[in-house]
Formats: C-alpha cells, structure tokens, sequence
C-alpha cells in the first residue's frame, strides 16, 4: 500500500481536530484506552458528547484553550492505504508550523466554518498550501449541521473560494460538505445531504492519485551515507561499497548509465538494495542503496544524476523564505547555514526584495527585514555550490532550511525560485 501524507489547515475552531479524531474514531483507528481517557476527559470538562478533538490536541494549552498550536502527527491505515496527518495551528502566530506540516504533505484539507464562510485565514492557508506546492487541496465545509445542511450556503462558499482560488496555482480542487462532530460526509455519505453527489472525505482520500505527482523524470539522488561493512569474515560484504539515500526524482534501474557530482565521472549502477533485498528499479520515495561498477570517491552530500539530465549546479539562489524565528530577524548581511538535500554550507543573505503580505499578495519592496511568520523573497550566496532544481520542478531538490550558526536552531525554510 502506499502513503498518503495530508494536512488539516483553516482558521481557529473550523474543526481541524475533531475531524481528525472524527477520522481515527470511524475508521476504527484508536485503541479502547485511548478512547475511554477522551470520554473521560469530555466528562470532567462537563461537554455533553465525547470530544474527539482530545485525540489531537495532546498539549495541556491546546486542551485548556481549545486550539491547535503545535504539529500533531497522527497515522492510520485502510484496506486501500496508509495515511499520514499533521494536524496544524489555525492561528496566524503559528503560520510557521503550518508551513512545517504542510511542507511534505500531497494533500491539504482547508476546513470553512459554513457558519463564517471563507475568512482571512482561510484564504492565508490556501496561498500557502498553493507557495508549497500541495499537489491537491480539498475544501471541507464543515459544521453544516449548524446551517440545516443548506446546500444555497455550500454553493456560495464554493463560488467565493473558487474566485479566490483562480489567483493561486492550485492543481486539483475538491469541495466537500460535512460535519465533523456529527460525522456526515467523513467516512461514509450523508444522509442529510441528498443534493451532495459526491464521494465523502475518506473515500476521496483513499483514492486521490499521488503516483504521478512525483518528479519520475529527474533522476535524482542525494547520497546520505557510505555503507562500508568490511566484514573479514563474510566474503559477501568484505568488499561491499554502497551508497545510501533516498530517492529525489526519477527512476534508476541497474545498468542504468548515471553521473556523480560534483566530480562529472560517468559510472553505471550495478545493483540497487534495499532492506528486503535487491529490487530491480528504484523511485521516489524509496530509501535505497547503489553500488556502482567503477569505484568513485562519493561521499555525504554529493548528487548521482543522468549524464544529460543534471541539476542546477549553483552557488547564487533566488528563493522565497518563511522566516520562523522568534526575536531575531532575516536582513540582508545575515550569515547561516543553509541544509539542502544531504549537503550542508554556510549562506549569506544578499538582498530581500519583497516582504509578501500573505493576506493580500502584496509585494512590499520597501521592506528591510523579515520578522517571526512573515513570507519573503530573497537573494542567497553559498559558499559551496549545490545540485539544485527549482521548487515548482522538485520539491525535494527545490527546497532546503536555514539554521542559525549561533544556537543551531532552524529560523527559515525556503523554495528555490532561479539557481545561478
């Protein structure tokens, strides 16, 4: 089976939480302890129903409060496939976190209170999901139980997000209406809603395509790490050299004629294993290990490519960064170190462009900095050249964090929009 990573997003008490404890609950996913502390919970807080969003919402903040303000990471399984959630903050302070959740997902659910409509966050979540390039966004409608389940009211919601929608790059749109407390569109259809001629929420999660949202064109693989077992005593592995990584683009296959950078030496692949064994292709995301017919000084960092198919090899980016620092500030003149792929270097900051106001798309060229959540573009120099695509080709191979030097902590994650 394969994995579908998804991110819940929207304004504060769209539901983000109670659908996810909505899902676990009706797909059976939770155990009967953990069930029994929510009922518990939901019990001593004096809520007349078992409140699910106690599932998620694990940090005695979020509990007290009622709001999401970390990444929740949940997982789950059907028949026809396994899935990843990360529940995110629907509160402009922790837009950080929710470009960290949605950063790896292949799908976004945007949750709309039907009672409010689409709101100032709303539209912020769908620019950023559309900035990450999430392949496929599903707008849930949710509490429609709370408007009699006026499908007028859907029908307006929809032609307002769709208005908005027409000015971002969003591949594949969903519109569903459901209730999250009560259950109707989440796992199997409604009842309630007759005019609804749609799938509910968790079929179309099952069967949303993701195979192809993949780059399997550039072959792409950043090397992680060196596996060198020189056992004396197992003539198998006494001279085994493997390279270890995880596929970022394309699809290798042994035999198949690659390019190593930096160095530009050509070599073929003799044999591709894995965990399991040896496997006869490779894609992404496979986590695998090549061993090549001609020994080449590779190490941590480097990129194997096709000889005619290679990554940018650059020192100079244009990217646009989330800075996610809290007291400190991204300014032109401010030294990092920059982690993109497996390849670790120290940038400096050139110039920053535009401050981009997330609520308006706004350009404000007369900024001088970039503050905690804010969105800009900027000017990047490395000090060691990296194998780079553009974000919108390789999401992989487009993206990369920025790490304070001084306290090791990540303060930005950028896309690469040119690499020279």
């Amino acid at each position: 089976m394969d994995i579908l990573r998804f991110a819940t997003a929207g304004s504060v008490d769209d539901g983000k939480s109670t659908l996810i404890g909505r899902l676990l609950f009706d797909s059976k996913a939770i155990f009967e302890d953990q069930l029994e502390a929510v009922e518990r919970t939901s019990r001593d807080r004096g809520t007349e129903y078992t409140d699910l969003s106690l599932l998620t919402d694990g940090l005695r903040a979020e509990r007290e409060q009622g709001i999401t303000i970390d990444v929740a990471y949940r997982y789950f399984a059907t028949p026809r496939r396994k899935f990843i959630i990360a529940d995110t903050p629907g509160h402009i302070q922790y837009t950080r976190n929710m470009v960290t959740g949605a950063s790896t997902a292949d799908l976004a659910i945007i949750l709309i209170d039907a009672r409010k409509g689409v709101l100032e966050q709303s539209r912020r979540h769908a620019f950023l999901t559309s900035l990450l390039r999430v392949p496929h966004l599903v707008l849930a409608v949710n509490k429609m139980d709370l408007v009699d389940y006026s499908q007028e009211r859907f029908e307006e919601i929809r032609e307002e997000f769709t208005a908005f929608a027409s000015k971002l790059n969003v591949g594949d749109l969903t519109f569903i209406p459901i209730s999250a407390l009560n259950g109707d569109n989440v796992v199997s259809r409604s009842e309630n809603m007759p005019w609804y001629n749609g799938s509910s929420l968790l079929h179309h999660l099952e069967n949303v395509h993701i195979a192809s949202d993949r780059n399997l064109v550039d072959v792409r693989f950043p090397v992680q790490y060196v596996i060198r077992p020189q056992k004396a005593n197992d003539h198998a592995f006494h001279d085994y050299r493997g390279y270890a990584g995880q596929v970022a683009g394309g699809v290798l296959k042994p035999g198949d004629e690659v390019v190593h950078l930096p160095s530009g030496l050509n070599t073929r692949i003799a044999s591709i294993d894995t965990f399991d064994g040896p496997v006869e292709e490779a894609f992404p995301p496979m986590s695998v290990t090549l061993r090549f017919e001609d020994d080449l000084d590779i190490s941590r960092g480097d990129m194997i490519a096709r000889p005619n198919n290679r990554p940018h090899v650059a020192q100079d980016l244009e990217a646009m960064v989330c800075w996610m620092a809290d007291g400190a500030k991204l300014a032109p003149r401010t030294k990092l170190t920059i982690k993109h792929t497996t390849r670790t270097a120290r940038a400096l900051v050139r110039d920053l462009h535009y401050r981009l106001d997330v609520n308006t798309l706004h350009r404000d060229e007369e900024a001088t900095s970039l503050g905690l959540n804010e969105i800009g573009r900027v000017s990047l120099r490395v000090t060691q050249p990296l194998f780079v695509d553009n974000y919108a080709r390789n999401r992989l191979t487009g993206g990369f964090i920025l790490v304070d030097e001084a306290t090791n902590g990540t303060v930005a994650a950028g896309m690469i929009l040119e690499a020279r």
